[in-house]
């Protein structure tokens, strides 16, 4: 029988336990790194669905100006000339003040909608209170191209200084609803209602 000779084994050097190590050191950092990607990611989609709740829950204040708004201009529209604070209506608005300003929500109506306090006030567009056309009194208007069928001509009612419309122009009307959230989220939201004067 034939017998090889044998080498002896070969001295490890250790090289793979500190290769190892780093590759551990790594894999731990990027799973921390995922762990707080995540969070952040949930916490994102969970505010925004929260500021998706609060601008629907506005919406409510909107809807419910709109609907005193529509329906005071459908029984008498002669109601609309004058301020109505019980009703949170202003017949002028002070291009000065701005959604942050007090005075602004001078008059305001609150409702409650899912437990949550929205805040909201109508302002129709003109400088003073009374009729729309009277004499003075400036408000924005637009024409109505489908009344009558009555073309109007390119200058004839977009003169700056006298419009003159062919038909009755429709009164422009801006309902503001706020609510302020329990976590410092504040949402205003605005509507523009056209109604003919």
């Amino acid at each position: 029988m034939r017998t090889t000779p044998t080498t002896p084994p070969m001295r490890q050097d250790g090289l793979a336990l500190p290769v190892m190590l780093i590759i551990l050191l790594v894999m731990l950092i990027s799973s921390i790194y995922l762990l707080k990607s995540s969070n952040s990611t949930t916490l994102t989609a969970s505010n925004l669905a929260y500021d998706a709740a609060q601008s629907r829950a506005v919406d409510a204040g909107l809807h419910a100006g709109f609907k005193w708004l529509s329906t005071t201009a459908a029984g008498n529209k002669a109601l609309l000339n004058q301020d109505a604070a019980d009703h949170g209506y202003l017949a002028t608005l002070d291009t000065t003040q701005t959604t942050r300003s007090d005075a602004f929500w001078n008059g305001k109506k609150t409702v409650v909608h899912e437990g949550k306090r929205i805040e909201y006030v109508v302002h129709r567009l003109c400088l003073l209170t009374g009729a729309y056309d009277a004499v003075g009194n400036a408000c924005v208007q637009t024409a109505d191209p489908n009344a009558g069928g009555a073309h109007i001509g390119v200058g004839d009612s977009l003169a700056a200084d006298s419009p003159q419309f062919a038909e009755t122009p429709k009164v422009h009307y801006v309902v503001t609803a706020r609510l302020t959230g329990a976590r410092g989220g504040n949402v205003v939201n605005q509507m523009v209602v056209l109604i003919g004067g």
